[in-house]
């Protein structure tokens, strides 16, 4: 059961973690930091060789501690799914973040949709290895019977009560996200 907390725990900080790289109209840090920049001969996290700022709602400033590296940012923000158009000045890399429209906001509700049910299937085969886990360990008599109804009885409280916290995430993403 320990495990199950800590594994339905991973998957809504999980699920917390993608939803904040979503861009929604807001500047943020988290729309960018994540992404894998070539640099030095290897990928690495654009947090680790740059300082992230947000000067005003609109615009993500990234500055890396060493200017010889500024094309291969800008390269990266390219190549990612952001589809937004970097600006170089030869110090820092300035992201302005174009207004919303009604498709894309659509889009993104989808998107949002998509995420909350891949988190569900997470949950979903979570249970499933733990109920085979407790299977396992009535049938080599450890557990009897009656607990193990018991255990997966309260295995699926937790699932319902997970299952609702990415509901509210999911739903509150999407206001959000509509919201002009």
């Amino acid at each position: 059961m320990q495990n199950a907390d800590a594994e339905f725990k991973r998957v809504l900080e999980h699920l917390a973690s993608e939803y904040s790289h979503l861009q929604i109209g807001r500047a943020s840090a988290a729309l960018v930091e994540h992404l894998q920049v070539e640099a030095y001969g290897t990928k690495q996290p654009l947090k680790g060789l740059a300082g992230i700022s947000i000067p005003d709602a609109k615009t993500v400033q990234i500055q890396p501690w060493d200017r010889g590296i500024l094309g291969d940012i800008e390269k990266a923000i390219r190549n990612s799914d952001l589809n937004l158009a970097p600006t170089n000045d030869g110090v820092v890399v300035r992201l302005n973040l174009p207004p919303l429209t009604e498709e894309r906001r659509r889009d993104l509700s989808k998107v949002v949709g998509k995420m909350a049910e891949e988190s569900r299937i997470d949950v979903r085969r979570v249970r499933q290895e733990i109920i085979d886990q407790l299977k396992a360990k009535e049938k080599s008599a450890e557990i009897s019977e009656d607990q193990l109804h018991t255990f997966e009885k309260k295995l699926q409280e937790k699932v319902d009560k997970v299952n609702l916290d990415i509901e509210t995430m999911a739903k509150n993403k999407e206001k959000d996200i509509m919201t002009v």
